[in-house]
């Protein structure tokens, strides 16, 4: 009927979203309270990060990242980097510890759960499938915010954060192999836009524009891959998400989550290929009797 109907292998593709990454770990609470272990995970940026420790820990990766987000500081993940540093902003020290206090094996490959960090090669602008070989490095690579943290040079290549051409790594996950997909996304980019003011200053004109350029990259792949397999977009259920540095909201985000994925999941029914999401109002206590979640839903019947 629900997670249990969809054809395996089932891939979870984890999003990016810097900060708002926190909503990943209630969708993540709401997975393995039911009992859920998908077959392989992909991620880009911080859902790198997250995927890769549910990938190394897939029973208990929600209560380990939970303490993780809610412990965290902006100066941890974002210290500045030397005078002398060129390519970045900020230095990587911090997500360096960030890994190395996470359990995770050198290589990719000894990870319980197969898994896939997405990356962009800077030279080419094509994808880096990274799903093998050294993890830390494919780590700080698919979270190399362009300008703002270095570059990784791995093979020859020189990689950026994936999130520049698959905030969603949908279609990743379609090469993969993967017979449905389970999305989890954060952030504005993945709801639709709300109505704008008459009047913008700069700063929100550009943020919106960008937030429009991610949301427009995110639906077109999802629709692509959901004519070939069932794609499950998990909501979130926030409404009002943080500024991306503030790590002070982490507690609210992962709680609103793990509701409002909990509540969609209890109602979800799949019946083939297709987009199955809720589109509207985040559920609310209740809602799971009702209709149940399909692609009915996403095409608003």
């Amino acid at each position: 009927m629900g997670l249990d109907a969809l054809p395996r292998p089932v891939a979870v593709v984890v999003g990016a979203g810097g900060v708002l990454g926190a909503a990943h770990v209630g969708v993540g609470y709401a997975l393995e309270q039911r009992g859920f272990v998908p077959d392989m995970i992909i991620g880009t940026s911080v859902g790198a990060l997250n995927g890769a420790i549910a990938a190394a820990h897939p029973d208990r990766a929600a209560p380990w990242l939970d303490h993780v987000w809610t412990q965290l500081r902006r100066r941890e993940v974002y210290p500045l980097g030397y005078l002398s540093s060129r390519a970045s902003v900020f230095t990587d020290r911090g997500l360096r510890r960030l890994i190395g206090r996470a359990e995770l094996p050198s290589r990719i490959e000894e990870l319980t759960i197969p898994f896939t960090a997405v990356a962009m090669d800077l030279g080419t602008g094509a994808p880096a499938l990274l799903d093998r070989g050294d993890l830390e490095s494919a780590l700080l690579a698919s979270a190399a915010i362009p300008g703002m943290l270095p570059p990784v040079e791995r093979a020859g290549r020189t990689l950026v954060d994936g999130g520049v051409i698959a905030y969603v790594p949908v279609l990743a996950a379609l090469r993969a192999g993967a017979a449905s997909v389970v999305v989890v996304s954060t952030g504005p980019e993945s709801v639709a836009p709300r109505p704008i003011g008459r009047r913008l200053r700069a700063g929100a004109v550009a943020a919106r524009a960008g937030t429009l350029l991610l949301r427009h990259q995110i639906e077109r792949d999802l629709r692509e891959v959901s004519r070939h397999v069932p794609t499950v977009v998990l909501p979130t259920g926030i409404e009002t998400w943080p500024a991306p540095w503030d790590f002070g909201h982490s507690q609210r985000l992962i709680s609103t989550a793990a509701g409002s994925a909990g509540r969609f999941l209890d109602g979800l029914r799949i019946d083939g290929p297709g987009l199955y999401r809720l589109d509207g109002p985040p559920p609310t206590a209740g809602s799971a009797g009702g209709a149940p979640f399909s692609s009915a839903v996403e095409a608003g019947l």
